[in-house]
């Protein structure tokens, strides 16, 4: 009987096929140390391994997504998953479905990791923003049946009652509390004519006062331009929005005493000032009194002309001065301008140019004259350099019957250039004549 022989793919389906339904396999409770982890957009990839083995780990996206603290390379983790075969590769591998951090619990571990990120970043220790010491209105973001709203505003009308308190229902527990007080927060931000803004819920656990230690609750509170009064949870609680506040309060009350001073107090300091400044204003007009009745009995009040008596004495000195000052630059600017008209007549420039244009019809003959005798001596060059070149022509030189001749249009000079039933060609005056070499002689030298 032949033996039948599986395929790599059938065998790999069967072996994922007992895993799938092998009880033991379906949710597994596992511990281990995160290795090879490095933070991807969607799906994570990473192994769980001990001292003694290594599995590979898969967390989808939703799952991942759920979690309070970022996984980090060797954290030591419990995890909640499946067991199953990956058929492309035949790997077995866990698909982590939850996730905590071993011997730490997960909310105080994304706690410890977002507050450190926000430390490095700057938001704990950049400059804050000073609560105005008398506001007009203040925006209170809480929940609108608790404790913390009835006791801020009773505080506040105890206190600085010309306050307008404006409340901003919010969710401050739960999935949804982090993005309501992120939009309460950019509501009171976009009305933008509040003085101050106050955060507030009642004590809890750490689950219940999450919401305050949230990323985007962190930068809301950080990017808001209104100063902002934390006060979540008890005394001891300390979240992310405490840190990046700019006023931490310990309670609801705390929060609206630092909001708003006490008006009683506030009108007592205005009126000692009230009273310190008439008493300055008092002690001033004694003084300037005394010192007005000090001059009006002063001489110079009694006769003031006694005040400009040297300055008119002054005056009219420096007026004589600058009548005999004027008077002398006067004549020397008369004297200048008889000098200027003597030496104009005297050198007159019509004489000169009359002199100049009798030089210049003289220049003028000079040079046409000169210009006559050029061309006539350049023309009577150019006449005897044409006679020359007329007697040294070769067609004057053929018209006495000589007469050159040439082989393949080339001049022949000796009878050694030729050769017998050589085709010459024989040049005269007044045409040319084709031969054939039928004898040559050579005369001795």
């Amino acid at each position: 009987m032949a033996q039948e022989y599986l395929t790599v793919t059938a065998l790999t389906k069967y072996l994922k096929r007992k895993f799938d339904v092998d009880p033991y396999l379906e949710k597994v409770y596992l511990t281990g140390e995160i290795s090879n982890f490095r933070l991807r957009p969607n799906h994570q990839y990473f192994s769980l391994k001990d001292d003694g083995a290594k599995i590979s780990a898969v967390m989808f996206k939703g799952a991942f997504s759920k979690l309070k603290f970022q996984p980090e390379e060797g954290m030591k983790v419990f995890v909640v998953g499946r067991i199953s075969l990956y058929e492309a590769s035949g790997n077995y591998q866990i698909y982590v479905e939850q996730m905590e951090p071993d011997g730490i619990g997960a909310l105080y571990q994304a706690y410890e990791q977002l507050k450190a990120k926000l430390d490095k970043e700057g938001l704990f220790l950049a400059p804050k923003k000073n609560l105005p010491k008398y506001p007009k209105k203040i925006a209170v973001l809480t929940s609108p049946s608790g404790a913390v709203i009835r006791d801020i505003m009773t505080t506040v009308k105890r206190r600085y009652p010309i306050a307008e308190i404006t409340l901003f229902p919010t969710v401050v527990q739960g999935d949804n509390a982090a993005g309501d007080v992120v939009t309460n927060i950019a509501r009171v931000e976009a009305i933008g004519d509040f003085d101050t803004m106050i955060i507030g819920r009642g004590g809890g656990s750490i689950e219940d006062l999450w919401p305050f230690n949230e990323e985007k609750v962190a930068r809301a509170i950080f990017a808001a331009k209104t100063p902002i009064i934390s006060s979540v949870g008890h005394e001891t609680d300390t979240t992310i929005a405490d840190l990046v506040a700019d006023v931490r309060a310990a309670t609801p009350t705390a929060a609206a005493e630092l909001a708003v001073p006490v008006l009683s107090d506030e009108i007592l300091k205005i009126k000692e000032k009230q009273t310190r400044l008439e008493q300055a204003f008092m002690h001033q007009l004694a003084l300037k009194k005394e010192r007005y009745e000090r001059l009006s009995a002063s001489y110079v009040l009694r006769q003031p002309e006694r005040l400009y008596e040297a300055q008119s004495i002054k005056l009219d000195q420096l007026t004589q001065r600058l009548l005999q000052s004027t008077q002398n630059r006067l004549f020397e600017e008369e004297r200048k301008v008889m000098q200027l008209n003597h030496n104009l007549r005297q050198f007159n420039p019509k004489n000169r140019v009359n002199e100049l244009k009798q030089q210049q019809n003289y220049l003028q003959e000079r040079l046409e004259k000169s210009m006559k005798q050029l061309f006539q001596q350049k023309q009577q060059s150019f006449q005897n350099i044409v006679q020359s070149l007329d007697l040294l022509s070769p067609l004057k030189i053929m018209g006495r019957g000589y007469s050159y001749t040439t082989k393949e249009e080339k001049v022949i000079k000796s009878v050694e250039e030729i050769a017998p039933s050589d085709q010459l060609v024989i040049h005269y005056q007044d045409g040319q004549v084709e031969a054939a070499v039928t004898k040559i002689t050579s005369e001795e030298k």
